[in-house]
């Protein structure tokens, strides 16, 4: 017998009345992220416990802000450094994979589902469903929505507020609505050293 899971944690494309689906399916998850939003920032081992039950894959330099919501957790792996900022939400009703080094900056959202266009679909339940990649060091911008079937190649940074509709291609700016190819990233972005302060050790 086909599990629910067995559709929403393949990689292929999909669409189902949304409405027939167990109406227990998302409780598990909305409990963690109750309980994660709950938990004291400086709890780092309790965030991480709940954290590890609510992800698919969660890596070692896991971080998690404030005002935390997915829709299932176990279709989010990430690996490694994963920065996800606060009043993140990610729809993970395909999976939903962070390389190395994702930033995630506050307000982004992750949007792999999408209801119907024709409108007696779409009051009828019917969505459909497309994973989301961000390859290693992708910066997503404050407030950017990425939408589902999108792939983010390593080391692009998306502009705050953009949309992001078709994949971007690796070491790029992107920004707009829809998010388009702004300019390759080059040496003349980096910081000089001479202007980095060294605060090791330097009292708040």
């Amino acid at each position: 017998m086909q599990h629910l899971r067995d559709i929403i944690a393949s990689d292929e494309h999909y669409a189902l009345d949304y409405r027939a689906q167990d109406p227990n399916a998302h409780g598990d998850a909305y409990d963690l992220c109750w309980q994660l939003n709950q938990t004291r920032p400086s709890d780092e081992q309790g965030r991480r416990a709940i954290l590890e039950k609510l992800f698919g894959d969660a890596g070692d330099g896991l971080f998690v802000g404030a005002n935390f919501q997915c829709d299932f957790g176990f279709n989010i792996h990430t690996t490694g450094l994963s920065l996800i900022n606060s009043n993140v939400t990610i729809l993970d009703t395909s999976p939903v994979r962070l390389g190395d080094g994702v930033f995630l900056a506050p307000g982004v959202v992750l949007a792999c589902p999408q209801h119907a266009l024709v409108m007696a679909q779409r009051l009828n339940g019917i969505s459909q469903s497309d994973p989301i990649t961000l390859e290693d060091g992708v910066w997503i911008g404050a407030n950017v929505t990425v939408m589902g079937g999108v792939t983010i190649g390593k080391g692009s940074v998306i502009g705050a507020g953009s949309v992001v509709t078709k994949d971007i291609p690796a070491g790029v700016i992107a920004v707009g609505s829809p998010a388009k190819v702004l300019r390759k990233i080059t040496a003349a972005d980096r910081i000089p050293d001479a202007a980095i302060t060294d605060v090791q050790g330097m009292p708040l």
